[in-house]
């Protein structure tokens, strides 16, 4: 008996001694944090599109200035001497003549600012046209043409403005026009143009019984733009009178 406790002892412990062995040895963890590579460029990426982006500017620059060069560049020339006869009708104040048929084979204006669009010669005859159409009492197409114009610089935006204003006092939308004047005589950067226009703008306010809106353009001339050499600055003391005596 005591042999067999001996040898159930000395079992027991190998095989506990076994069991110590099989266990697993703890792991050492370590935290896997990951690493951000630097952003590669799109034309590293992509290259190729790159150089198709490229290729396409240079496509579209190349086209302008084809265009430019072999079709504007020669229609300008055209479109000025075909302008010639109009504008000989023009100078005669022969409006309609100028806009429709000049003669000698010639086109008017109208179909001219049509015909020549892309060009300034083009453009230019937007304006003729709509000065002969306010000449001889077609507003609303004096209107369309000039709303075609497309005026630039220090004067021509004025011109365009108060053009439109005169369209609109003859058709007796004074409301319009009133605005129309105000824009002239805002985007004027001439005394005299800023003068001329600011005078109309009293007027047609004294005339819709606006007073108070008509002094404030005549002062505007009065204070604004003070030039001697201009009749109607030298005269304003008496629009100014007549719509407030008081002053």
């Amino acid at each position: 008996m005591r042999a067999f406790f001996e040898t159930q002892t000395k079992f027991l412990t190998l095989k506990m001694a076994k069991r110590k062995s099989d266990q697993a040895e703890p792991v050492e963890t370590q935290e896997v944090r990951s690493v951000s590579t630097p952003s590669v460029p799109i034309w590293e990426k992509n290259p190729k599109l790159v150089l198709y982006v490229l290729g396409g500017i240079a496509a579209i620059v190349a086209a302008w200035l084809l265009y430019k060069n072999m079709i504007v560049a020669p229609q300008e020339k055209e479109a000025v001497t075909a302008m010639w006869q109009a504008e000989q009708q023009f100078g005669r104040d022969s409006f309609q003549l100028a806009l429709d048929n000049p003669g000698g084979g010639y086109e008017g204006f109208a179909a001219l600012a049509d015909k020549y669009s892309a060009t300034k010669a083009g453009n230019a005859c937007n304006y003729y046209a709509a000065i002969c159409n306010l000449q001889t009492g077609n507003f609303d197409n004096a209107i369309q043409f000039m709303e075609k114009f497309d005026g630039d610089g220090n004067v021509l935006p004025a011109f365009k403005y108060g053009v439109l204003g005169d369209c609109y006092s003859e058709k007796q939308d004074f409301a319009k026009a009133i605005n129309y004047y105000e824009k002239a005589a805002d985007a004027a950067e001439v005394d005299v143009i800023a003068i001329y226009y600011l005078k109309k703008l009293g007027m047609l306010n004294e005339h819709q019984g606006n007073k108070e809106a008509a002094l404030k353009a005549y002062e505007r001339i009065r204070k604004d733009h003070p030039n001697p050499a201009v009749n109607d600055w030298r005269d304003i003391e008496k629009y100014i009178y007549r719509v407030n005596p008081a002053i």
